[in-house]
């Protein structure tokens, strides 16, 4: 039954575009501005794709974007789905499936993240080399259930999840990019939407949290069950290493993400040159 609906709603959008992609991207929190920059772009309303949830948070365009980015063949998320807004995790990662049926073998997947790392700042970025699913490791995996083979294996390995030569692509365009800092850690996801506590964020690092946020994970471990190469970035938008005095605001962490929009973009579009 799922498996018809990820071919129903692949069917669908390959009727409104038939490009067929390289890359998927999932563009978050305040990044969906990288859209524009998507050459002879259509765009695809979620509510017009069968089985696709709503974007229900500020920041979330909510629409599927197919064409090309820096001459790369690609089908983005301006806007996704999250735990919190109430959707089941087959619900969450169902685009993922589709974006591999349309023909997506990397997924490039971005998020607005608080630095848990005292030496992280609002604006820095993160090359996502681990994660940790709070989530996940207490019962909310999106492989829970059924396994369909033509997906991939029952126990998919996530031991290297996030794929070393594409990390080191990705350093290498931020070099060259003096007003973009890169920086390279765990990120651990929870399940949200409340923003944590001090006592909370002072265990995340302690168990070797870097950035913390409210999405992704679901969203990489079915890409691995299906062996696309995964890229993660994060954009820190707010400290949260438990000290600070000031409460966070979600209009805060879009404000930072505007600001950081040229540079993501600069990034992002270096990145396609060098994917090969």
């Amino acid at each position: 039954m799922f498996y018809d609906q990820v071919l129903q709603a692949t069917k669908q959008i390959q009727s409104y575009a038939p490009l067929t992609p390289k890359v998927a991207l999932i563009l978050g929190s305040g990044l969906g501005d990288l859209a524009r920059d998507i050459e002879h772009a259509i765009s695809i309303p979620y509510e017009d794709i069968p089985h696709f949830a709503r974007s229900t948070v500020v920041g979330h365009a909510g629409r599927l974007l197919l064409g090309k980015l820096e001459g790369v063949p690609v089908v983005a998320m301006q806007g996704r789905f999250h735990l919190y807004e109430g959707y089941p995790l087959s619900a969450v990662t169902l685009p993922v499936r589709v974006m591999y049926m349309l023909g997506a073998q990397v997924l490039l997947v971005s998020n607005a993240a608080g630095g848990v790392n005292p030496v992280y700042r609002a604006g820095d970025f993160m090359l996502l080399r681990d994660h940790i699913a709070l989530p996940g490791l207490a019962g909310a995996n999106p492989l829970i259930g059924p396994n369909d083979e033509r997906f991939g294996p029952r126990f998919p390995p996530l031991a290297h999840a996030y794929d070393a030569d594409l990390r080191l692509l990705a350093r290498t365009v931020a070099a060259t990019h003096p007003e973009l800092t890169l920086h390279e850690g765990v990120y651990t996801m929870v399940a949200g939407p409340s923003f944590e506590t001090g006592a909370e964020l002072r265990f995340l690092r302690t168990i070797g949290t870097d950035a913390v946020g409210m999405s992704t994970v679901p969203e990489v471990i079915v890409a691995r069950h299906m062996r696309m190469r995964v890229l993660g970035i994060s954009l820190i938008t707010n400290m949260a290493t438990g000290d600070e005095t000031e409460e966070i605001k979600h209009e805060e962490v879009l404000d930072v993400a505007d600001a950081a929009r040229v540079r993501f973009a600069a990034l992002v579009r270096g990145i396609m040159r060098g994917i090969d």
